[in-house]
């Protein structure tokens, strides 16, 4: 199954948005390459100069130009569908199960109720454990082989005989959700988390594993109490004045109730973890690991995919995932963060309410961001990805499971964020470095852009990129030097490109994957109601604020860097840009209010008066 090869993509666009070009036409092309790399997409873009020729990278030509290239990468269908699936626009949100599903689990008395599992991922324990428990070993081969055994054989014979259609992936990826679904959640959040993955999945097979539903039957509720009052020493009536006999919605990790705390009277949510989960889960990831590790040996596996390093990086994660303490300790952290955000909900959290598999928070009334119809979803949007930024580059203390489920329209018109279970921290080197490469591409200086590469965790430090520049350059340098887009070879630009990343050691890190997921999914969601939105311009009046108010010594030389470029001139457009820009960054923060710059002393429906006007 081809793969697109996402950085060569990702390069390109930057490219066309920072000069300028208007696409007219936009294809995919397979090519041979060398070092046995048969099946690799490349892009074949073919444009047209636009009637006048524009030098200036102000945001808002800059938003624009990307405006016209959402158009027309819409009209591609493998582009449209790798938009679609980094927006979650094909993700399953049902608040029920599908129907006819069973998901099967191991029982906690196979392995003696997780004795000595451990509650940290640890591979080497992992295989330690379950090597002396071959039977139970060979009982879950035995279930999954059952469930999937069709499917695997279906997949060998296309592979056989060299089936490559479109239909027919998109079939098999269809089949493959079903099967993941059943078998239980390692199964399915690693569907998931493989689905916002363009570097190892295609377009088409991104959208369909979207499309997994995590909500499944739940279980005796009996069990669930029992659990609660094991987990936490007291009965469920000492504890609640009230509690839902079912619960209110079910996924694969557990199942949530709705309550009131019987000491304060708070309406909360009780998450109770399914049984069976920690064994199950331990036991898939050690099956999986122990593949990946026999197909190290084949060097056709391994040089495409390093699966082994993939599954540690998902299991790290997914353990955390189980710890509810770990959850709630989230919850606080980025509750206390987020005050900056006067118009940002996030519930309170009761450590002492909650242990490793009860979790209990304030509950929320409100609707989903991406179902309601309220005039202020936009607005709402606006500070999202504010929100988004002030976690990612203030805090570096990141959701790391966005998704339109997880953001609500409060009933007083705020954003509300749920679920801290996912949680991803970014390094100062790479904050300042994802300040510093909007800088340099709004410049279109791309001589910097290897280093940024380096910064942001794409390429290892020590990697000469030189060799990278010239690639960049090549259409910054034709479109300064007359006759626009229209002298651009792109086939052979592509072409240089996808050498590159095969001759370097290109690879997406962790949290940039989940960045891009988070502002796509907030694009998605703005795009239902303004066709115009642009992520520019909603991200840069952050940026402005950081730059503008920013003590250290990196963002101090962009802000520099911004204001007078590489040459050392001054460009009073550029500073008027980010005074603009700060402006709007307060309406949003202080107002939820996005929607407009201050006009005749009004800023929205806010009278903030003449402070700081240009005049003369």
């Amino acid at each position: 199954m081809p793969t697109i090869n996402v950085i060569p993509y990702a390069t390109i666009i930057f490219i066309l948005a920072a000069t300028n070009c208007h696409v007219s036409s936009f294809s995919l092309y397979k090519t041979r390459l060398p070092r046995n790399v048969e099946k690799t997409w490349h892009l074949k873009i073919q444009t047209k100069t636009p009637p006048t020729r524009l030098y200036s990278s102000t945001v808002s030509k800059t938003s624009e130009m990307m405006r016209d290239m959402r158009e027309q990468l819409a009209q591609n269908e493998d582009a449209n569908f790798m938009m679609q699936a980094l927006r979650g626009q094909g993700m399953n949100d049902d608040d029920n199960a599908a129907e006819g599903l069973q998901m099967r689990l191991v029982g906690e008395d196979m392995v003696d109720g997780g004795s000595g599992l451990p509650y940290e991922y640890d591979p080497e324990a992992l295989k330690s454990y379950f090597g002396k428990k071959p039977l139970v070993v060979l009982k879950r081969i035995i279930q999954v082989l059952g469930v999937g055994g069709g499917f695997f054989t279906k997949s060998a014979i296309d592979a056989f005989l060299g089936r490559n259609d479109p239909d027919l992936e998109v079939k098999r990826a269809a089949e493959l959700r079903d099967l993941i679904t059943s078998l239980g959640p390692f199964y399915i959040k690693l569907g998931q988390a493989l689905s916002i993955r363009p570097d190892v999945l295609s377009p088409r097979s991104m959208v369909e594993l979207q499309k997994l539903c995590d909500k499944v039957p739940s279980y005796d509720s009996k069990i669930a109490f029992a659990t609660i009052e094991r987990e936490l020493g007291r009965t469920v009536d000492e504890l609640f004045s009230e509690i839902t006999p079912e619960p209110v919605a079910a996924a694969s990790l557990g199942q949530v109730y709705k309550a009131t705390l019987r000491k304060t009277g708070q309406t909360v949510a009780v998450k109770v973890q399914r049984p069976g989960v920690l064994e199950t889960v331990s036991l898939d990831l050690y099956l999986a690991r122990e593949i990946g590790l026999i197909a190290r040996a084949f060097p056709l596996l391994a040089d495409r995919l390093d699966a082994v390093a993939l599954l540690d990086e998902f299991a790290y994660r997914f353990f955390q995932e189980l710890d509810y303490n770990a959850e709630c300790a989230n919850g606080l952290k980025i509750k206390e963060q987020m005050k900056v955000l006067p118009m940002v909900v996030i519930p309170s959290n009761f450590p002492e309410y909650t242990s490793r598999r009860v979790h209990v928070a304030e509950w929320i009334y409100g609707e989903k961001l991406s179902q309601s119809t309220a005039d202020d979803v936009g607005a709402l949007v606006n500070l999202g990805v504010i929100t988004y930024l002030t976690q990612l580059l203030d805090a570096g203390f990141f959701h790391a499971d966005p998704h339109p489920g997880n953001m609500m329209r409060t009933e007083d018109g705020k954003l509300a964020i749920l679920d801290f279970g996912l949680m991803t921290e970014i390094t100062d080197n790479q904050k300042y470095g994802m300040i510093e490469a909007i800088a340099h591409l709004l410049n279109r200086d791309y001589s910097e852009i290897g280093q940024d590469f380096i910064n942001l965790d794409f390429i290892p430090e020590g990697t000469d990129t030189r060799p990278i520049v010239p690639a960049l350059t090549k259409v910054f340098d034709v479109a300064l030097a007359g006759g626009g887009a229209k002298s651009i070879n792109f086939q052979d630009l592509a072409a240089d490109l996808a050498q590159i990343t095969f001759d370097y050691p290109f690879r997406i890190p962790p949290y940039f994957a989940l960045v891009i997921r988070a502002i796509s999914v907030l694009e998605g969601i703005a795009l239902v109601g303004n066709p115009n939105f642009a992520i520019i311009d909603e991200a840069y009046p952050y940026i402005a604020r950081r730059l503008m108010t920013d003590d250290s010594p990196r963002l101090k030389a962009a802000l520099k860097y911004m204001v007078y470029g590489k040459e050392n001139n001054f460009d009073a457009e550029r500073l008027i840009d980010l005074l603009q820009a700060l402006e709007k960054f307060s309406a949003v923060r202080d107002d939820g209010d996005g929607s407009a710059f201050k006009v005749n002393g009004v800023r929205g429906t806010k009278v903030v008066g003449s402070a700081g006007d240009f005049v003369g």
